[in-house]
């Protein structure tokens, strides 16, 4: 896997001072941020992120030649899988459709509110140096963070993925589903286990309006409000100062995030339900390329063992539901509830080293002694 990590970091390096070449100085002040660890406050920024239209940091294709874009989508893809690239390339493409499907009405105080070029890069550090370097591509359902520290890629998560519509009409009778598999093969698991286990598996019959840990840097049990989710003073709507999961009192303690994992662990699960349960983690773990996605790491039984699945609301297909897989070093999150159950958001995460912060502080601590 080294070696593989640092081949994804020189493809990664070589985009990134590409793009950054192409730059004039005022869209570098925009682009180029603080190398990771260069101080608390830097840090802040490169662990502050979100998954809404709102300001994720960084220059915007607006501000940015045709040129340029293709630099960006180039390094995009430098960190994403062959199907991982063209599922963030559909999502992006979705801000079309939605503006569509809310009548190219929605109006939230910006020239274009549902917008594919409202999406934000910015490098942090110089790339490819001797120095630990990062980078960080969102704007609406996208979020992707990445690390190479000591010439190899050390970390890719918080890595977010929505899809708003989940399910669009194609010509034919088809269906555009860009995050179909991640749902079908969850409620395939879900509804295959016999009573006992389901009993344990669903916490709670009603559906949280989003995921648990929300944005959150590090994942901990601290609740998420809306206002959380939005860059204050960044093209952010009214929203309501509640819970971001909508859920209060007996609900929220149900599907909160425990250390201990709550719902069924794969060593519960049989031989067929194991194979949909690896087959689950494969759509969140194969969104980066092989040789740096962990998949491999659950071919031993005994790491597959201890992935729980956890679900709340209905198994029935249209309805709202939610779920989770965690384990050491793991945490999916799925939730589909909104504008009729057809608004997904996943999210894959490593609750020990998001952002790469362990990986960075042993590198400090290498060759920075005092």
């Amino acid at each position: 896997m080294t070696g593989a990590g640092r081949e994804v970091a020189h493809r990664m390096a070589e985009a990134a001072r590409a793009w950054l070449d192409s730059l004039d100085a005022d869209q570098r002040a925009a682009a180029v941020g603080p190398p990771p660890g260069a101080g608390a406050a830097a840090e802040a920024e490169r662990t502050r992120w979100f998954y809404t239209p709102t300001d994720h940091g960084g220059l915007t294709f607006h501000r940015q030649r045709p040129a340029q874009h293709r630099l960006v989508m180039r390094l995009v893809a430098s960190g994403l899988s062959e199907a991982g690239y063209n599922t963030v390339a559909t999502v992006l493409g979705l801000e079309n459709v939605l503006d569509r499907v809310e009548g190219f009405s929605v109006n939230w105080g910006r020239e274009r509110t549902r917008d594919p070029a409202m999406y934000y890069l910015r490098v942090f550090g110089e790339p490819g140096g001797p120095q630990p370097w990062g980078w960080r591509f969102g704007g609406h359902h996208v979020s992707l963070n990445n690390l190479v520290v000591d010439g190899r890629v050390a970390a890719t998560t918080p890595c977010f993925l929505g899809a708003d519509p989940a399910v669009s009409p194609l010509l034919g009778g088809a269906a555009l589903r860009p995050l179909g598999a991640a749902e079908d093969l969850a409620r395939e698991l879900v509804r295959s286990l016999r009573p006992e286990l389901a009993a344990r598996a669903v916490l709670l019959r009603r559906a949280p309006d989003d995921i648990v840990a929300g944005n959150t840097a590090r994942i901990g049990d601290r609740v998420v409000k809306r206002r959380e989710l939005w860059r204050p003073g960044r093209h952010t709507p009214d929203r309501a100062e509640h819970p971001s999961t909508g859920l209060d009192g007996a609900g929220r303690r149900a599907v909160a995030l425990t250390p201990a994992p709550k719902g069924v662990p794969g060593a519960e699960l049989d031989a067929a339900q194991r194979e949909l349960l690896r087959a689950l983690l494969g759509t969140y773990l194969d969104r980066v390329p092989d040789g740096i996605s962990p998949l491999s790491r659950y071919d031993d039984p005994a790491a597959l063992d201890a992935v729980h699945l956890a679900w709340a609301g209905s198994t029935k297909a249209g309805e709202p539901h939610y779920y989770r897989l965690q384990g050491p070093r793991l945490l999916v999150e799925w939730t589909n509830v909104h504008r009729g159950v057809n608004h997904a958001h996943a999210v894959w995460r490593d609750p020990e080293t998001d952002f790469g912060g362990d990986v960075l502080a042993a590198h400090h601590a290498a060759h920075h002694v005092p």
